[in-house]
């Protein structure tokens, strides 16, 4: 009884041995036909492999399909390897056309085409790549805070309360009463400061806010990390820059084909990131001293500066006022009208907030009370801090948006798998 080859990847067709059987499952990608032959290119998730079919009919593009063939040197061939003398057994119906050309090298369609065919404008190679761009800075989060000793959590979605101050939250019947979808975890990774010291997460936050623009959107992808004993916020930044380090060490290691085909300009993460006071910001863009925040020209003009400067793509912006952070972030010890607080920008454009969190009970009770809110309605946050908790903080990072600068896009949504905004809720 003859046995059936084992699956071959089209990544791995090049070192099948000449004259060997080989078994590929995948997509027909692209048809060409010629007089007498037809070459099928067929795709999976590691790559493009050439079939050359003399007779029979070959599927429509995008269906699904298993080729058994003879491996074939030819030098035209991608990799150097074709197969040859095919069976193709289609593994499902005949695929209905796509919506774009998913053979071409570039997706030129507009964003809207992109988004409403998402689950099969995804598959085209460049487009898949930007993703691939994000999942292995994933990884190299995960690797480098589990070197550090932190340990991954995973917190409720639905909450009790707002987190954020100033912020809008979704709310939801939770059988019968209302809750929220959080704005973050931070609550709760503070929590577990208090049991494992050093924590981080990845997942979805959600921000009921009606900004209709190119970077934000309603759901995202939020990479969040506590640590315990700092002695302030410049602590928190050290572990930031060894974190976005090991992202765009991974990027190199796991993602090196999708950098060539999305064109990405992966940074050069410096030693030690350039800091600026919030103060000395507004002084450098020519902003009014009593503006309380940056807008986004101001951290173009920041990411210039410290680009021509420091030949840095980062900076990071300490001191922010206290009236613009959450109650729960740590005063400048030598003067409360600033926080022990930073945003680190990337190329021009806010990509991650951190700073030190207030860690005694007194602090905690007398910053609630200063918002004209009453500490009982925060009971279950606060126990942790009445039962001893260290000095802490940490940062979160927003995957989209680092996603997109790395890659150049225009519009934070063409780096987002299935966006959602203030207009957009299917796909």
């Amino acid at each position: 009884m003859q046995r059936t080859p084992l699956r071959t990847l089209c990544a791995d067709l090049p070192t099948a041995t000449p004259g060997s059987t080989v078994r590929l499952q995948g997509w027909v990608h692209r048809r060409r036909e010629l007089s007498a032959v037809t070459f099928l290119v067929v795709r999976d998730r590691s790559g493009l492999a050439q079939v050359v079919v003399r007779e029979g009919s070959v599927p429509p593009e995008e269906t699904t399909v298993e080729v058994v063939g003879t491996a074939t040197a030819n030098a035209q061939a991608p990799g150097g390897v074709e197969v040859t003398d095919p069976v193709i057994t289609p593994l499902t119906e005949p695929a209905a056309t796509p919506p774009i050309e998913l053979w071409r090298p570039t997706v030129n369609v507009g964003l809207p085409t992109l988004l409403d065919h998402a689950p099969v404008t995804w598959r085209h190679p460049a487009q898949r790549a930007r993703w691939e761009l994000a999942a292995a800075s994933l990884r190299g989060f995960r690797a480098t805070l589990d070197r550090l000793g932190f340990t991954e959590i995973q917190t409720p979605k639905f909450v009790a309360s707002a987190t954020e101050s100033g912020a809008n939250v979704f709310e939801v019947d939770y059988f019968g009463r209302p809750a929220y979808l959080a704005q973050s975890p931070q609550f709760y990774k503070q929590q577990l400061v208090g049991v494992f010291e050093r924590v981080y997460e990845v997942g979805p936050v959600f921000r009921a806010e009606p900004h209709d623009t190119v970077r934000h959107l309603a759901e995202y992808v939020s990479l969040d990390a506590e640590l315990g004993f700092i002695q302030d916020h410049r602590d928190v930044l050290r572990v930031l820059r060894d974190v976005v380090a090991g992202m765009t060490d991974a990027v190199h290691e796991h993602a090196a084909g999708a950098v060539a085909l999305t064109g990405a300009q992966v940074p050069v993460v410096p030693d030690e990131i350039p800091v600026l006071h919030f103060r000395d910001a507004l002084a450098l863009v020519g902003a009014p001293e009593d503006e309380p925040d940056l807008a986004p020209e101001h951290e173009r003009a920041l990411g210039e500066w410290a680009l021509e400067t420091h030949g840095s793509d980062f900076v990071a912006v300490e001191g922010y006022p206290m009236a613009k952070r959450p109650f729960y972030t740590h005063p400048q010890p030598d003067d409360d009208r600033w926080s022990n607080s930073f945003d680190l920008l990337f190329r021009g454009l806010e990509l991650v907030t951190g700073g030190q969190r207030l860690h005694t009970p007194s602090s905690y009770r007398a910053a609630i009370r200063a918002r004209g809110e009453d500490p009982a309605a925060y009971a279950s946050y606060l126990q942790a801090f009445e039962h001893g908790m260290p000095p802490h903080g940490g940062f979160a990072i927003g995957l989209e948006r680092w996603t997109a600068r790395l890659t150049g896009v225009a519009n934070i949504r063409e780096v987002t798998l299935f966006p959602r905004d203030l207009h957009r809720l299917t796909p």
